[in-house]
């Protein structure tokens, strides 16, 4: 029995100590917060060049995430969460469809997380609980666009496939300050915003809007 218990001793662990804890989530989020910039840099980047921004050992970042892949999987998955929760909370303001809207799309924009579409596509595997969360995304997307579009305050031709477009488009804005970048987004996103108003003389879209093969054969990997 004594043997037993003891053939166990050395792989047993004491529970992690809040102190311990509350280090483990803050290099987490160093570590996360680092690779977003890294990789939004440069995708072709090294894992230790995340590391080395973060602060932290390259072995605690491959005890929480052992490869690039799975870390850029984790940095989409965050950006998918942080875009489901403005919509969702853009959908609980029933009180005016077009400011909601309005705020919705500011608000996207200041969170970048298109960033993250437009630089890492196709640089990792998406698993299928990214993909569920894609489809739950485009969902929510789709009835804040209905009920804007029901409301008169948006072009009825406009699809979740241009929405992404848009924010896309938007993200690329980029002159290597933070606060003029920030500037300029918004700025061409109150042009954007005017244009997808419904008017009488608005110019009819040329062509389709983007179909959903199209956007996902993004995710294809690279090479």
């Amino acid at each position: 029995l004594f043997r037993s218990y003891t053939a166990g001793m050395d792989d047993w662990q004491a529970p992690a100590k809040p102190g311990r804890q509350r280090e483990a989530a803050r290099n987490d989020t160093r570590i996360l917060q680092a690779a977003r910039e890294v990789f939004i840099a440069d995708p072709d980047a090294p894992i230790a060049a995340v590391a080395v921004r973060a602060g932290v050992g390259i072995g605690a970042l491959y005890r929480r995430y052992g490869s690039k892949d799975t870390l850029l999987r984790q940095l989409s998955r965050d950006g998918l969460t942080r875009y489901i929760d403005l919509v969702e909370d853009a959908l609980a303001d029933s009180q005016d469809p077009a400011a909601a809207f309005a705020r919705f799309m500011q608000e996207a924009v200041i969170a970048d997380t298109h960033s993250l579409t437009l630089h890492l596509a196709g640089r990792f595997t998406p698993t299928e609980d990214l993909w569920r969360d894609g489809d739950r995304a485009a969902e929510l997307t789709a009835a804040l666009l209905a009920r804007t579009q029901a409301a008169g305050a948006l072009r009825p031709e406009i699809t979740v496939g241009d929405l992404t477009m848009i924010f896309e488009q938007l993200a690329a804005v980029s002159v290597g300050d933070a606060v003029r970048t920030t500037q300029l987004r918004q700025r061409y996103l109150t042009l954007f915003l005017a244009a997808l108003r419904p008017a009488p003389d608005a110019v009819p879209l040329p062509g389709p809007p983007p179909a959903w093969h199209e956007m996902s054969a993004r995710f294809a990997l690279k090479g």
